[in-house]
């Protein structure tokens, strides 16, 4: 009688166990195995993505060199069955050289994290996903899997934020006969703007997109350019549906009444006044209470009206576009890019498609080397270089800068060429070379303080190249200002008059920046950012990684401080960029000029008047009848203290109005003032 029940037993042993091996099954049984990517900047192959997985298990391996620099992080991801992370482990370096440790832990019922701000942990009653801090790519197909069989594909994450995946559209590519089906979409809510990939019918991984660069499956690098198309396409409509809902063309002419307008040619403020603006014009200034027939009236309540604001480091992408016209950036002067999307860019602002500022183009010329940095013209020989300037001028950009990969003794050529075209010419210091040598060839304008200082520290042999150029300033603590040779580069520089573009705030973020400190050039809006971005700013960017590291860059930030305000004494002109996209950061950037000696007044004035003139902009630059409508509202008074230029409340751009109130919450960016009163 024992036996059925012995059976029985068994059974219900065996049935168990069916269950638990079902419910234990990997989520990434259908992945096994490699799979391997491509990296692609400007059509060259700068790196790799490469997976391994092997049961619930996946080994990374992502490193990419483009301009000299790039990430090299290595990972391990353990899932869950449901396809969630339970570990996960990064390591490597970052694009400027910071050391990466990363770790993520999920134990059923706490999570914990440690990255480059510190360790944090919270409780959880399910499993989230956890948005890395320095990984690849390669987590946006997994965390796709898990948002498309969530309700409405959008779900809470970790440390903070929720994520929404939406399919864009439905493709194929073909090569070599091969054709593989492809859903493209976006990933939004981490960030300021959606993220773009696209994956196969099998769920895999297929390409990671931007309008820069592409990393795609192995086999499939010849695509490069139509893919990237797909991330021009969709980040082009997202902006031209913000365009259509917050670009106000009334139609009719605008008064902003009840405003102090900022003077350049007295650096002070008017009476109130009031500003008409009829088209893409200034037609008048009146009294402030002033009323005329059929007009919309944007009540600036005693608030400052000033001229557009002129970035004058910039690398213009339409992410950053609309971003900088709320900012007060209406002009921009782009530094090097990739030629065709610029033009692109270019024709959709000049439309009206598209919001962005006015651009001043610079045609970027490098040579070509295994640092080259893959935008503009690449050029292998002096005349492949005098053939790149032709090119330039015959596509009307207002002059050309010279990258660090180029032969330094090719220089002397290509300016006295640029400058039989009336071509203005700029640059880096190309390796092996020195500041010197670029101001004797007849640079109208040295870019970046770096690369004018690191003639004074650097050995003949050593390579600029490399991060080494940015690795070297913690040399610059040791240099004598007084001395001969800093003396020489400083006559040069004036013998010559050629201006300095420092792009002091990423100086100021390079160096000072500390993993875990909010950076201070972001104190002033950080609060207001999406949760990653927030989290991107408390983040070294350099390697720090002893006392002296840190003593040597905070003293070498002072150092470069130091020489551009002798520089601005001994009347060394100053143009104010970022290489940060500006925005915020622009802000920094003549916020920090303070220290060189600025007052707030000559700051507004050089970042409207001054650089409308040195742009030949007659009719940019001020706010006065018969100007362009460039200018923007802001509730406070600049000419008292500078950071009045961070709380914007509206912008006009050729007589197009946005409100940043209206506008900033679809980048998740919390206001920073009230909305104006406007009348129709």
């Amino acid at each position: 009688m024992k036996t059925p029940f012995l059976y029985l037993f068994i059974i219900l042993v065996l049935l168990n166990s069916c269950k638990q091996e079902t419910a234990e099954v990997s989520s990434l049984i259908n992945y096994q195995g490699e799979e391997n990517y491509s990296v692609i900047f400007g059509s060259t192959v700068v790196g790799h993505l490469n997976t391994q997985i092997s049961g619930d298990t996946i080994n990374i391996d992502f490193d990419y060199k483009n301009n000299g620099r790039g990430p090299t992080m290595k990972e391990t991801l353990v899932l869950n069955a449901a396809g969630f992370p339970v570990e996960w482990h990064i390591t490597g370096n970052t694009t400027f050289g910071n050391a990466v440790d990363e770790h993520y832990t999920f134990d059923g019922s706490m999570a914990s994290w440690t990255d480059a701000t510190g360790s944090d942990s919270t409780s959880v009653e399910v499993p989230l996903w956890y948005v890395n801090q320095s990984g690849s790519p390669y987590s946006a197909i997994l965390t796709a899997r898990s948002l498309l069989k969530a309700v409405d594909n959008s779900a809470a994450v970790l440390p903070a934020g929720t994520l929404k995946l939406t399919e864009m559209e439905k493709t194929s590519i073909t090569v070599d006969s091969t054709t593989v089906n492809l859903t493209t979409y976006a990933i939004s809510g981490a960030d300021l703007n959606p993220s773009y990939f696209i994956a196969d019918s099998d769920q895999r991984l297929f390409a990671f997109i931007s309008p820069s660069s592409v990393t795609v499956r192995k086999g499939f690098e010849s695509k490069e350019k139509e893919l990237r198309a797909y991330a021009e396409k969709y980040s082009t409509q997202r902006f031209e549906a913000l365009q259509k809902e917050y670009a106000h063309n009334y139609g009719k002419k605008v008064r902003i009444a009840n405003v102090k307008i900022f003077d350049p040619n007295t650096l002070s403020l008017t009476e109130l006044s009031s500003v008409l603006v009829e088209g893409d014009r200034i037609i008048g200034i009146s009294a402030p209470d002033v009323v005329g027939e059929d007009e919309v009236i944007i009540d600036g309540t005693g608030g400052t009206l000033v001229a557009g604001m002129y970035e004058m480091h910039a690398h213009t992408g339409d992410e950053d576009a609309l971003l900088n016209v709320l900012a007060g950036v209406t002009s921009f002067r782009d530094m090097g890019n990739n030629n065709e999307v610029l033009d692109e860019l270019i024709a959709k602002i000049n439309s009206g498609v598209l919001a962005g500022p006015r651009i001043h183009r610079l045609g970027f010329i490098e040579g070509k080397s295994e640092y080259s940095a893959n935008g503009g013209i690449v050029v292998a020989s002096e005349a492949e270089a005098l053939a790149a300037v032709d090119t330039y001028r015959d596509q009307g950009f207002y002059g050309v800068k010279l990258y660090n990969s180029m032969n330094g003794d090719w220089a002397p050529t290509i300016v006295k060429k640029a400058k039989e075209y009336n071509m203005f010419v700029c640059g880096h210091v190309p390796a092996f070379s020195n500041a010197n040598a670029m101001l004797l060839a007849g640079f109208d304008e040295m870019t970046h303080i770096n690369q004018t200082m690191l003639g004074w520290v650097l050995e003949p042999k050593e390579d600029t190249r490399t991060l080494l150029r940015l690795t070297a300033l913690k040399r610059l603590p040791q240099i004598d200002l007084n001395s001969a040779k800093v003396e020489e580069t400083i006559d040069l520089f004036l013998e010559n008059k050629t201006a300095i573009d420092p792009t002091l705030a990423i100086h100021e973020a390079l160096m000072t920046s500390r993993n875990g400190e909010v950076r201070e050039g972001t104190k002033d809006f950080i609060n207001h950012m999406p949760p990653n971005t927030q989290r991107g700013y408390k983040v070294a960017m350099a390697e720090i990684a002893s006392h002296e590291d840190d003593r040597d860059y905070r003293a070498g930030y002072d150092k470069i401080v130091e020489t551009l305000k002798m520089m601005k004494d001994k009347g060394i002109f100053i143009v104010p960029g970022t290489d940060l996209g500006g925005s915020f950061f622009y802000h920094r950037e003549l916020e920090l000029y303070q220290q060189l000696g600025y007052t707030p007044a000559e700051l507004i004035k050089l970042a409207t008047f001054d650089m409308a003139k040195y742009m030949g902009d007659d009719d940019l630059g001020s706010i006065a009848p018969g100007m362009l409508a460039d200018f923007f509202l802001i509730p406070g008074n600049p000419v008292q203290d500078i950071k009045a230029i961070k709380t914007i409340s509206m912008v006009a751009r050729g007589g197009t109005f946005y409100y940043p109130t209206e506008v900033y919450p679809a980048f998740g960016i919390k206001p920073f003032t009230e909305m104006p009163k406007v009348t129709e």
